[in-house]
Order: C-alpha cells, then structure tokens, then sequence
C-alpha cells in the first residue's frame, strides 16, 4: 500500500508514501559512484551514477525502496502483489536482473527516463531472492525525470512500460487500470460547480468545495490513485516541499484506518520528498510530522563507503515561547 507521486513546476519534485504494518530497518542511504554494487547474475557495477533514498541495509546492500540520482532521474517501487510475476531463471543475451537490483541498476547507469526506456528493452526480471529464506517482493515500479513518467510491469506475459501521463502511481490492479478509471471522475472540479441538476430549479453550492463531490477518500489503490491525481493536477502556486508533502498527506493512513487480514494496523511509516533538480531528500515519520533532510551533493560522490542516516523519529517541536 503506497503512493509515488513526480511533478515538474519551478522544481521537479519526486516522492511517496510508503504503506506498512511493520519497519524494514529503512534509513537514508548515500551510494557513492565507487561504491560496488553486486549482482546475482552478472558482472557488478563498480562505477556508477551516485544515489540518495531510502532503503534497508541488508548485508552492505542497500535495498532502496525509492532513490534519485545525481542526474535527477527518479525511481520507486510499490507492492503489486497478485499482478507481479517475474521470470524463473536467466535468459542468455539479456539483461537479467532480480527485482530488488532494478533500483539500483537503472539508477545506476541511466540519466533519463529515455535512457530507462531503451535498457528495460533487453530486461528480463528473474526470480531470485536477496537471500535464501527470503520471499521476492511482488513490486511494480514509477520512474521519472524532469520531463516524463513511466510505469514498469512484470505480469504473466512479459515485461511492461507504461507512458505515465498522471504522474502517479499506486498498486493494483495494473496500471492501464488507473488511468481507465480516472474517467470516471470527469465532472470533478476543483472550481465551484454549475447547476446541471435542474435549470428551474434555482439550486446553488452552499459551501466551498462542492465541485469535488465524489473525490474517492478511502484508502483503496483505485482511491488513492484518483484522489492523488486531482491533487497533482489541481496544484496551485510555487512547488515548494511543504505543498508536495501536503498532496501526500491527503492519501496518508491514519493508524487503525485500515487494519490487514493478520490485524495489524497500516499506517504511512515514512513520507518523502525529492528534489531531484539539487539532490535534496526530504521525510517525515510517523511518528515525527517534523521534515529532515539529507543533502546528496554534500557527500562525497566519488567515495567508496555507504552513507547511512538514521531516522529521526521522535516528534521534533520547535518552541517559541522557551
């Protein structure tokens, strides 16, 4: 359950709401340029383009769940559990990879979506856990850059890229779905609405915001995705973080909203926002509605050693009368 969104204003912004019941040990990850980034199949990368995001850090790998690189292209994955499908073994001649490499590989050694476009041609996405032990996360993937969006898909019948006019992305069902669905909601505005009902009837809004009536608010994939979407398109004023964090908050879990089968509790762990045009990673936890950030170009890039930040997760207040 999460919600990636990228849009271009005076800034490019891209970011997400990651979805859980549990923690993954997620902390901000700096992967400089030297730093090798083993594969299951293949030989490693050892120079590469430097990334900033949040991942887990298993055995020195760093198992991103959202990262931008220093070209400020943009990259996320989120559960699609039930749709994904990944190949059972490698395939000679192609680029084979596990799905918790892609992140890494695609950021790793593309500037562009166009670029991410051409390698994911000869991709084939393989079965192979991190670890024996280890379930292989059913995910689909939002990619983006200054100036377009994709989707990447692995079903039953191959691999698929998916042009993402909407710039958002959600979970199942597949995508083409979402953007069907959003035509659902075409009379939504975010104007003040005209008296269609009845022309002798005299009827006339009451209060503000009543040309949203319908705007989906529960937490479903299909919701999110539409609710998301009329907030990105209808956006007003400078992107600032602020405004990117306050779209987010509009789809966000409130602990015991949406409880699993097993009756844990869904809740929004972390929220984040990326500059992608100055290298700038922004969040906020659960727990702390205060912003951190961690700056990718106040590294050093041309290192060899894994940067990690741990989350700030105590509510951080700011007093002004102390």
């Amino acid at each position: 359950m999460c919600t990636s969104i990228a849009m271009t204003g005076n800034e490019f912004y891209f970011g997400r709401n990651l979805d859980l019941e549990y923690s993954f040990g997620e902390k901000v990850f700096v992967t400089p340029r030297n730093y090798p980034i083993a594969r299951k199949t293949g030989d490693p990368l050892e120079h590469h383009y430097a990334m900033i995001g949040m991942a887990g850090g298993a055995e020195d790998y760093p198992l991103y769940a959202e990262a931008a690189n220093e070209k400020g292209l943009c990259m996320a994955g989120l559960n699609f559990p039930g749709n994904a499908q990944y190949a059972a073994q490698a395939e000679p001649g192609r680029e084979n990879l596990t799905p918790y490499e892609l992140i890494l590989w695609v950021l790793g050694t593309c500037a562009s979506v166009d670029e991410a476009k051409r390698l994911l041609e000869n991709t084939r996405l393989t079965a192979i856990p991190f670890r024996e032990g280890l379930p292989v996360a059913p995910l689909h993937w939002h990619i983006a850059d200054r100036e377009q969006s994709i989707v990447v898909e692995s079903c039953a019948d191959g691999l698929h890229v998916y042009d993402n006019p909407a710039g958002v992305l959600t979970n199942n069902p597949p995508f083409p779905y979402h953007l069907t669905n959003l035509r659902c909601y075409l009379n939504l505005t975010a104007k003040s609405p005209e008296n269609r009902f009845g022309g002798g009837l005299g009827l006339e809004p009451f209060g503000q915001g009543m040309g949203a009536i319908g705007l989906p608010g529960d937490f479903s994939p299909s919701s999110r995705f539409v609710k998301a979407s009329f907030l990105r398109e209808n956006s007003a004023g400078d992107l600032t973080p602020a405004q990117f964090f306050h779209i987010l908050d509009a789809v966000a879990m409130v602990r015991g909203a949406v409880v699993t089968p097993e009756g844990r509790c869904d809740i929004t762990a972390y929220s984040c926002c990326i500059d992608a045009d100055h290298g700038i990673y922004y969040y906020k936890t659960y727990e702390n509605n205060q912003i951190a950030a961690v700056d990718l170009f106040r590294e050093d890039l041309d290192g060899r050693e894994l940067k990690r930040y741990e989350l700030i997760r105590d509510q951080q207040i700011r007093w002004v009368n102390r």
